[in-house]
């Protein structure tokens, strides 16, 4: 079950905007208007602290937010939260439509074939036409991109956090990756960072839809994935 009380990063704070102390937001879903309904957010800094925060006002300019947080009144205040994440608690996303999830709700699911685990989703992963899971195999040989079509995916349950694979026949697994130094966690990991996507398994007249968008260009669905939020752009 997802934890509703978690804070899930929905934007970064990309520069001060004039001299009053507001802020510009890159919002990660640009479509989402959660943070246009808050009272509250927390703030993340780059450092890890946070610190949660009032909302004085919020706005739209375009593809992204104006945001005045409490006490930040002028521009070299706000310079100082730039590159900040602004999350609001798992709870207050919109409740997803039937056969959508949240990508939050699903990185760190267990991933099961013919009942028996065989992994976890530790990624969404977001392509022109399709979407995928990034599956890590308990066996440790590397990892699988699941795309999100009825082909593949039988079920995903993000009450029990589990997603059931039907085959992973005509997939081919990628390569162990060599171990990176740790950065700060960014968007669309799909997870605690990036959940604010939703996500749905398409019918299979989406699936034959993107499977021909895809050999009309000389694609390889196999590895391009369908679905993530699916059919639908990001959600919260």
């Amino acid at each position: 079950m997802a934890d509703l009380d978690a804070w899930v990063p929905l934007a970064e704070i990309a520069r001060p905007h004039g001299v009053r102390g507001e802020v510009r937001l890159k919002l990660f879903n640009k479509a989402s208007d959660v943070l246009l309904e808050r009272d509250e957010v927390l703030v993340r800094l780059a450092d890890g602290e946070e610190h949660e925060v009032s909302v004085e006002a919020a706005r739209r300019a375009d593809d992204a937010v104006l945001m005045k947080l409490y006490s930040v009144d002028d521009r070299d205040r706000a310079e100082e939260l730039r590159g900040a994440l602004v999350c609001v608690r798992r709870r207050d996303f919109p409740q997803p439509e039937a056969g959508e999830f949240y990508a939050v709700d699903v990185v760190g699911a267990e991933v099961r074939l013919s009942g028996e685990r065989v992994g976890v989703v530790t990624e969404i992963l977001s392509y022109p036409t399709l979407e995928a899971l990034l599956v890590r195999f308990d066996d440790g040989k590397g990892d699988w991109e699941i795309p999100l079509t009825e082909t593949y995916v039988g079920k995903v349950d993000t009450a029990a956090r589990a997603v059931e694979l039907i085959t992973l026949e005509d997939l081919e697994r990628l390569p162990p990756k060599k171990p990176k130094k740790a950065k700060r966690p960014r968007k669309d990991a799909g997870g605690a960072e990036g959940g604010a996507r939703r996500a749905c398994v398409p019918d299979g007249e989406e699936a034959r839809e993107a499977r021909d968008h895809d050999d009309a260009s000389g694609g390889d669905d196999a590895s391009e994935g369908v679905g993530d939020e699916g059919a639908r752009p990001d959600g919260a």
